[in-house]
């Protein structure tokens, strides 16, 4: 890949029906491991899918300047992903931040994608509350302090009853993840969260099938907004009841039908 190598999870169908590839983008602090409960549904309808971390996320290690982190750069890695793993199109869901990113790839080559679906993602860069936690994070980041960075997290997570709920396996688990992302991904990454410009009407004129698809009660781009993104795309649109803005994780049976009665149509 353009950015070194990337972490994949996969899953082939099971049986002898064969559909198009999903390929799972994750966002911003995500990982492969975030699509992980959509792998089974998707094989089981039929297709192959891949679920792969991007350069600088957990076991993806990236390169140590900001500008190998901006969507373009990123969607490059997405572009070269899919010329490796498909010789056709393929369904490309993409979680927040990555959606940016999805979305920037498929400007460049929109021949690449069989669909885009927009999962908690926005028309724009990031506003709202989660910036601010960005900020809080900045020097610590300049530093390239980790355990700086997991210890501020786990400070602000004390506060969140929907963290300290979790399983202690999984609050493990994202901090280990945290620790083991690049500080220099997550300043690029974060420039380029928030400072992406609105780029729905070329989207919409790419031709490319569209859903965008959200948590009932997503805290990062709102639903509100995100409705009227997919109306402004004349995107299909589902919203995932029980869900914030993980419905991968939080929702995972719904959201698995959602993809799935989108791409159904999409056959039709």
């Amino acid at each position: 890949m353009p950015g070194g190598p990337l972490a994949v999870l996969r899953r082939e169908p099971g049986g002898d029906v064969r559909r198009d590839m999903v390929l799972l983008v994750p966002g911003y602090t995500g990982s492969k491991e975030d699509f992980r409960l959509l792998l089974g549904p998707l094989a089981m309808a039929g297709h192959p899918v891949v679920a792969l971390d991007q350069r600088g996320q957990f076991q993806s290690p990236g390169p140590e300047y900001l500008a190998a982190y901006t969507t373009e750069a990123l969607g490059a890695d997405l572009l070269a992903v899919i010329d490796v793993l498909a010789d056709q199109p393929v369904h490309v869901v993409a979680h927040s931040f990555g959606g940016l990113v999805a979305r920037a790839a498929l400007l460049a080559r929109p021949g690449a994608f069989r669909s885009l679906t927009l999962m908690g993602s926005g028309p724009a860069g990031l506003t709202g509350p989660r910036v601010e936690i960005l900020s809080l994070l900045r020097p610590l980041l300049l530093q390239g302090s980790m355990p700086a960075v997991v210890a501020a997290m786990d400070a602000m997570n004390a506060q969140d009853a929907r963290y300290l709920a979790l399983d202690a396996s999984l609050q493990g688990f994202l901090r280990d993840r945290m620790l083991a992302a690049s500080p220099h991904a997550l300043l690029g990454m974060a420039d380029a969260l928030t400072t992406e410009p609105d780029r729905v009407a070329e989207l919409r004129a790419s031709g490319v099938p569209l859903l965008v698809l959200h948590g009932a009660a997503d805290d990062a781009w709102t639903p509100a907004l995100q409705q009227q993104m997919a109306e402004r795309l004349g995107a299909a649109y589902a919203v995932i009841p029980d869900a914030q803005h993980s419905p991968a994780v939080e929702n995972p049976a719904v959201t698995a039908k959602a993809l799935l009665t989108f791409y159904g149509a999409e056959d039709c």
